[in-house]
């Protein structure tokens, strides 16, 4: 059953591995629902980092390489390919085995294309922008149990694709993949971003107490998210003094890494500084590097402190419906920094790359089709 669509839309479509210049607005056919999905008018579409590193190929396992990842054996980003993740739309029409009714849901996919039927694990994770096409079109097909109803009507459709599984799923990983649990200290870096802005909201919901590594200035708007306190990023020489005043000499039980780098020895620090206090081993989750690829630790630490590590990307189906659940129910609250037009995708990218210390939250690629009704209120095209 369809509604009438147009034979073809406008999509920002990749070419291959480079620049923005890659990225090509154009006019291409209009995908069609297959058995078990729905085809989404996509009306917001929040950007990940990781489209810009799938695009420039920065997701290497072996040195050297310029690649996309691809865990289950064999590349999956397959050129031409609409990027996109985060999508929030309404189904405009259904493949085979659909039922009719899901015509008119409002509603946020769950990103994730899982290699098997498992709710527990997601051991090859791929995802739609990724492995298939995204969001950042005006139409995009995808499998009609992924596409989660969220009729809420205090939540715009682009504060709701600010809440998209990419950054909150990953958050959600990276705790359970480190089993936090009520009561423990866990240190938030990268937290004014999509990721950390969501781990402090989690942990919250889970009872754990956040602290955040971020900038002075982005004090008030963390804190009243739910962190602790926040530590400045910038004076990393004397961290573990600064996280022993906040803490009351204690460690941290588990540290949320997005930064990598050099400083993860100091991350480990504010975990071992005094292993009598604690009562876990030190856990630390990785899912991100933003401060660089390569970190130079000694192997004795981690051995001989017992520090567990954890690395994390896309989490599991049982993660992603909680989430959904916890948002029907406005426990998670978005964090959107500001939208752009579809067709501005490329000041978008350079936005995002020259991002300034105002930056808050995510950033939503709205379709133009839409922007009016979805995307002009936040507009941020007037800064890029």
């Amino acid at each position: 059953m369809t509604l009438n669509i147009m034979n073809t839309m406008k999509a920002m479509v990749l070419t291959g591995h480079g620049g923005i210049e890659k990225l090509e607005y154009r006019r291409v056919p209009t995908p069609s629902p297959a058995a078990g999905e729905v085809l989404v008018q996509v009306t917001a579409t929040a950007k990940n980092n990781t489209d810009r590193k799938a695009r420039e190929g920065l997701y290497p396992t072996k040195k050297g390489e310029t690649t996309s990842f691809q865990m289950g054996g064999k590349p999956t980003l397959i050129f031409p390919r609409i990027q996109g993740a985060d999508i929030a739309g309404r189904v405009v029409a259904v493949g085979e085995g659909v039922e009719p009714s899901r015509i008119g849901d409002r509603g946020l996919l769950d990103f994730n294309m899982y290699g098997s039927a498992r709710r527990d694990i997601n051991l090859t994770p791929d995802y739609y922008g990724h492995g298939a096409d995204g969001g950042y079109a005006e139409y995009v097909a995808v499998p009609s149990d992924q596409f989660h109803a969220v009729p809420n009507k205090d939540l715009s459709d682009a504060q709701l694709a600010a809440m998209g599984m990419c950054s909150y799923q990953t958050a959600m990983h990276m705790l359970t993949s480190a089993k936090v649990e009520a009561g423990e200290r866990v240190l938030v870096t990268g937290a004014s971003g999509g990721v950390g802005t969501a781990l402090i909201q989690l942990c919250r919901i889970m009872g754990a107490v956040p602290y955040a590594l971020s900038t002075p200035d982005k004090t008030a708007a963390l804190k009243a998210l739910g962190a602790e306190s926040v530590l400045d990023r910038s004076e990393m020489g004397s961290f573990v003094e600064r996280v022993k005043a906040e803490t009351g000499g204690r460690p941290f039980d588990a540290v949320m890494d997005l930064v990598g780098g050099e400083m993860t020895d100091r991350f480990i620090d504010a975990m071992i500084f005094d292993m009598n206090a604690r009562s876990t081993y030190p856990r630390l989750s990785i899912a991100g590097a933003s401060g660089g690829n390569v970190s130079e630790i000694l192997w004795t630490r981690i051995y001989l402190y017992q520090v567990q590590l954890f690395g994390v990307s896309h989490g599991t189906r049982e993660e992603a419906e909680q989430l959904v659940d916890w948002i029907r129910e406005g426990r998670l609250k978005p964090v959107l920094h500001g939208t752009f037009r579809l067709s501005e995708l490329h000041q978008a990218e350079r936005y995002f790359m020259n991002r300034g210390s105002s930056y808050f939250g995510k950033i939503v690629i709205v379709p133009d089709s839409q922007w009016e009704e979805h995307g002009q209120l936040w507009s941020l095209e007037r800064d890029a």
